[in-house]
């Protein structure tokens, strides 16, 4: 199964100042660089993220948005954790 990086998370990386690559990392979508340096491994390949179910169904896909921000809203605190760049740049 492939991943292929949204326009949409790109824009958000940019906004954030960071770059964002295809994973290294086995069973990972999506890597984060901060000044060249690796800074988080995001986004299980079993999943989907908001783009993908954007593809399906619009409504559907605001209302995974949603669920994901209430569900992951403690781990999406800390700035700058695997969690925060996941919530920012995935939902």
């Amino acid at each position: 199964m492939g991943y292929h990086i949204s326009s949409y998370t790109k824009r958000k990386a940019k906004r954030l100042g960071v770059e964002v690559r295809l994973s290294t990392r086995k069973g990972k979508k999506i890597d984060v660089y901060k000044h060249g340096k690796k800074v988080a491994s995001i986004g299980a390949l079993g999943y989907d993220d908001f783009t993908t179910y954007s593809k399906k169904n619009k409504s559907l896909a605001k209302e995974r948005q949603r669920l994901y921000h209430i569900r992951h809203k403690k781990d999406s605190s800390r700035k700058g954790s695997p969690g925060y760049y996941a919530l920012e740049l995935l939902w």
